[in-house]
Formats: C-alpha cells, sequence, structure tokens
C-alpha cells in the first residue's frame, strides 16, 4: 500500500519492483541486466534501484543518448564491489 499520489511512481524501488519497472520476466532476468550492467545496482548502502538511474541505462542501451561522463552515482555503482 502506498500514500503517493495516484501516479506518482516511488524513485527508490525494491528489486522486484524494478524488475518489472524495466520489464523483465522474472528477477534472475533482472539480475542478469545487473550483472551484464544493463541497468545499474541498488543504490550503495541500499537494496532500492534509482528509477532515472535505471531510465538513464537504459535510454543509453538503447541509443537513445550518448555516452558521455558518468554521473558520481553511475560510477560509484560500477565500481563497487
Amino acid at each position: 500500500m502506498t500514500t503517493l499520489p495516484l501516479g506518482l511512481v516511488p524513485r527508490g524501488l525494491t528489486r522486484e519492483q524494478a524488475a518489472e519497472y524495466c520489464g523483465c520476466e522474472s528477477l534472475q532476468a533482472f539480475d542478469d541486466w545487473v550483472r551484464k550492467r544493463i541497468v545499474p545496482g541498488p543504490i550503495p548502502g541500499t537494496k532500492r534501484w534509482d528509477r532515472k538511474a535505471i531510465d538513464r541505462a537504459l535510454d543509453r542501451h538503447s541509443g537513445l543518448t550518448e555516452v558521455t561522463s558518468l554521473s558520481w552515482e553511475e560510477w560509484a555503482a560500477q565500481h563497487a564491489d
């Protein structure tokens, strides 16, 4: 249950929500996308995925935006252990 206004999507998504948001048919498929760096992992120190970071990653992989410099969050996500 959410108290967000109707139509407002939370920015911090659970793994299940992030998988669904990406259109993955299973959590394993989503985990594969994270492992292949198609989408970033969770926000460091959390178990939440940033919806906007997912959008940016998918835009880049789809060729909708040019690959330029990474944001701090994207760099940190790529260099996390």
